[in-house]
């Protein structure tokens, strides 16, 4: 930001979030440390001066908990009726479309983490005023802080109850505006004593749970940080897009410059107690110039500088640049840093007559405040880091330089047969890039050294010499030999720069391939697929995901030579790094990472370098973290789905257990009554006619065949269900099923009338002949249960394409609900609570018995009134059969 124009990327983050305010309604939230500070109250005055002023304000939903003061500012304001919402005892709740055809351009909705009643559009309030804002509406809410996502946790812990209903903070963060409503603490304890806050039978109980003055305290401090985190958030959105450089010193932020020097962990060191002393957030930065990218140990230490900054607490950022004073500054005023602090090496500079970088700073930096801490390396000196290209390597690429200026002097030579002495040199320039280019800044200079040397001695006269007889070239040489080093030094940071580019891009597009592939798993044995396969190679290294067991002791998928369960055990407890090139347990083979989730540590990865050493570099160790928290928010996933699949598991068990017994309670106790009463009745025969005595054993038996036919039905969906529908099919006539299924349920179906179509032509049909005759019978005691005395149930067959139809229709009061697909389900009955016998399997295992076969059923009701179940099956080939008739 030298030239005084915004960083594009920030600003085109805050265009990105005004353009998605634009064309919404505007959020603003009355917030609070607890209930009680008068959040509401304030809403509703700032309502109603805007009402007074002739805004379209309406009340959409407004809890006032029976305090007087705060229901006579609702008064004269147009209310949003509530609806009534559930079943059996209803709720009133918000009526979210009631408020979206209302045409306020204002609405009040209180209480935006309040959960809505089953039933309603939104589990959630704050989802209803959402769909508002989208839909160009203003809201005025209330939140207290403890209802806020991030310090739902820390909340719990102080008061010891953790808060059930949240808002996620985006919604804090992008609201319009939010109006800090705060009340010392006494004042509110006061309030409450005198029933401002609860009613009086709550008001004990309140003051010895949730209203103690130390949970009032801390909850303040939470409150007053939240908003002032916004506040600081927002400075910073107006010095970006204002493109504001001079610090705004609103809140202590103290930035330390490192270098890629040991001595700079002591400076850290005391950073850190500084930053404590003040309070203060505080970062580290180190710039990284183009030369220092092959120095493998300046990376080295570097490495270890992150790793102790990130372990007291600090953000550590490493920053490119090639002037370290500028972009050190820049840093600084783009993250609002107000202190600068850096170390003080003794000794003289190390370039002579150039000021130090503290003194640089200083004079270009008049508003940030600048901390020199004396800084000592080894023996009182600055230590000086040498790069780790060896002799013999730039012996090599200075020899290659040396071939390249002599074969550009060999084609210059040919080409003064052509062109003046004048038009080759910027032969010898495009020599100097080229070499630059490919062989680094050091040959780079050499090359312009040689070009100068070689032009001089070959080519102005007196030729073969140094002698030069016209001193204007001596200017030419001086203006070539400057004009070549800046063109090297140029190339040669063009070079570095596009290879920081290229190892960036290269992370980049790893840690996406390996979030892509982490985004769509959903066995454990996938991830560990993954971390051999594509993360593995990133490193050069051995990867081993070891999880925790039952007993939370850590086990490995494979057995490694390498892997050393204890030092895993200890990473996994302590939730540290640990192993090769830590300070904990550094003995042995692999490091160990332990994966940390957003809720628990789901386990560690073990990092085996092999035959190569374990990676320096702080961006591949960046990419590494960045791999590992992939992994363990995979691991979290899988967690709670597992989770999920166990409590869904527990809840089909219960409904289960639960419709047993009511199964048992009533379908099974009621006939149970009956056959004892029946029995009771036989055991005096001398009043009894045999007439009576024939009815009550004909009683007795119908119960009896109806408690028959209840355990029939939970056996078979038992045995169904755990070993599925075995079938012996052969082939056989639909006319003698129907036959025999019409047969065995007359007892039942007497009171009504019994009709039969059944073609005469109708083929064969390979199927299971009593399971059908079963399913048949169903149906038919179906009907008999749900249709009068004297109704019509008429049972026809035919075929249609490749399939034969049977269908049982009756035409009695009809199907219930709309949809008859749920009639099918186990356990599901027409009618909740009914009087009629049965426990709702009989369909279930209808459909289990044809879907077995092949076929479909479904039902459907019938006009004007009734209902119909139709079967289809699939017809097959059916064998010939033989004719009667002999041959002679």
């Amino acid at each position: 930001m030298t030239d005084g124009r915004p960083d594009p990327d920030d600003l085109l983050q805050v265009v990105k979030e005004e353009t998605h305010r634009s064309g919404r309604g505007q959020l603003k939230i009355f917030f609070g440390a607890c209930a009680g500070v008068g959040k509401t109250f304030a809403m509703l005055q700032a309502a109603r001066q805007l009402h007074a002023e002739g805004a379209s304000v309406g009340i959409g939903i407004v809890e006032t908990h029976g305090r007087r003061e705060t229901q006579a500012l609702t008064e004269g304001l147009p209310v949003v009726p509530l609806k009534l919402v559930g079943s059996g005892r209803p709720i009133k709740e918000f009526d979210l479309d009631g408020a979206l055809a209302s045409g306020f351009k204002l609405l009040i909705v209180d209480e935006l983490a309040h959960t809505n009643a089953a039933g309603s559009r939104h589990a959630k309030r704050w989802q209803d005023v959402e769909e508002l804002l989208d839909a160009g509406i203003d809201v005025y809410t209330a939140v207290n802080v403890q209802h806020l996502d991030s310090v739902n946790d820390i909340v719990g812990g102080i008061i010891g109850v953790r808060v059930r209903e949240t808002v996620p903070d985006r919604i804090f963060d992008r609201a319009t505006d939010v109006v800090l409503v705060d009340l010392p603490p006494d004042d509110l304890l006061t309030r409450m004593s005198a029933g401002k806050v609860y009613l009086p039978v709550s008001i004990e109980r309140a003051r010895q749970n949730f209203f103690r003055r130390g949970n009032l305290i801390a909850l303040r401090e939470l409150a007053l940080r939240k908003v002032a985190d916004r506040v600081n958030a927002d400075v910073r959105t107006y010095r970006i897009s204002h493109a504001i450089q001079k610090v705004w010193p609103t809140r202590e932020l103290v930035m330390v410059c490192v270098s890629a020097h040991r001595s700079q962990e002591a400076l850290v060191r005391e950073s850190a107690t500084l930053a404590k002393r003040l309070e203060a957030n505080w970062i580290v930065v180190h710039v990284d110039q183009p030369h220092q990218g092959d120095d493998e140990q300046a990376r080295q230490t570097l490495f270890n500088l992150a790793a102790t900054a990130q372990g007291m607490g600090a953000e550590f950022a490493n920053i490119p640049g090639q002037d370290v004073t500028q972009t050190l500054l820049d840093y600084a005023r783009k993250r609002n840093a107000t202190k600068l602090v850096m170390g003080n090496p003794a000794g003289r500079n190390v370039i002579p007559f150039r000021p130090r970088l503290a003194e640089r700073i200083a004079r270009a930096n008049p508003e940030i405040g600048l901390i020199l801490l004396g800084v000592q390396g080894t023996g009182g000196q600055p230590l000086r880091f040498r790069p780790e290209r060896t002799a013999p390597g730039y012996a090599k690429a200075l020899l290659i330089a040396t071939a390249a200026c002599s074969v550009g002097a060999f084609v210059a030579n040919l080409l003064l047969r052509v062109f003046d002495v004048a038009n080759i040199v910027m032969l010898f320039l495009v020599v100097v890039v080229f070499v630059a280019l490919r062989l680094g800044r050091m040959a780079g200079a050499w090359a312009s050294l040689l070009s100068v040397a070689m032009l001089d001695f070959f080519f102005i006269e007196p030729r073969l010499s140094f002698v030069v007889s016209d001193t204007q070239y001596i200017f030419t040489f001086a203006l070539m030999l400057a004009v070549a080093l800046m063109i090297s030094q140029l190339a040669a940071r063009l070079r570095s720069e596009a290879r920081v580019a290229r190892a960036g891009e290269r992370r980049a597009s790893a840690l996406a391939r390996v979030a892509r592939n982490l985004s769509g798993v959903i066995k454990i044995e996938q991830i560990s697929t993954i971390c051999e396969e594509a993360i593995a190679p990133l490193f050069d290294a051995r990867l081993e995901l070891l999880l925790p067991g039952a007993d939370n002791k850590l086990v490995a998928t494979r057995e490694y030579r390498f892997l050393d369960l204890s030092v895993a055990q200890w990473s996994y407890d302590h939730v540290q790094e640990a192993g090769l090139g830590t300070q904990t347990l550094n003995a042995a083979e692999a490091l160990y990472i332990p994966l940390k989730g957003p809720m628990a540590p789901r386990g560690v990865l073990a990092v085996y370098p092999g035959d190569q050493p374990l990676t320096t570099n702080p961006d591949d160790r960046r990419l590494l973290d960045a791999c590992c928290s992939s992994i363990a928010l995979a691991l979290e996933r899988i967690h709670f789905v597992e989770v999920a699949q166990d409590t869904i598991l527990r809840m089909e068990g219960e409904k289960l257990r639960n419709t047993l017994l009511s199964a048992v309670s009533h379908d099974l106790k009621t006939p149970l009554t009956a056959i004892r009463g029946l029995a009771e009745t036989l055991e005096h025969p001398a009043d009894l006619s045999e007439g009576e005595r024939g009815e009550l054993a004909r009683s007795i038996r119908m119960q009896a065949d109806e408690l028959k036919r209840l355990v029939t039905n939970l056996l078979d969906l038992a045995r169904m269900q755990s070993e599925g529908v075995r079938l012996n099919k052969d082939w056989h006539t639909m006319g003698e099923i129907v036959g025999s299924a019409l047969s065995r349920s007359a007892p039942v179906l007497a009171p009504r009338l019994i009709r039969a179509d059944l073609p005469a032509a109708l083929p064969l049909v390979e199927v299971d002949a009593p399971l059908i005759e079963r399913v048949l019978i169903n149906l038919l005691d179906n009907a008999a249960k749900y249709t009068p005395p004297g109704s019509t149930v008429l049972v026809r067959a035919g075929t249609s394409g490749e399939s034969m139809y049977l269908v049982v229709e009756d035409n009695g009061p009809g199907l219930p609900g709309a949809d008859p697909e749920k009639l099918f389900e186990p356990f599901s009955r027409g009618q909740k609570e009914s009087s009629i016998a049965g426990v709702g399997l009989g369909l279930s295992l209808c459909r289990s018995i044809i879907v077995a076969h092949g076929g479909t059923i479904h039902a459907e009701s019938r006009a004007p009134h009734g209902s119909v179940f139709e079967i289809r099956l699939p017809l097959g080939a059916p064998p010939e059969i033989e004719s009667e008739t002999g041959h002679d």
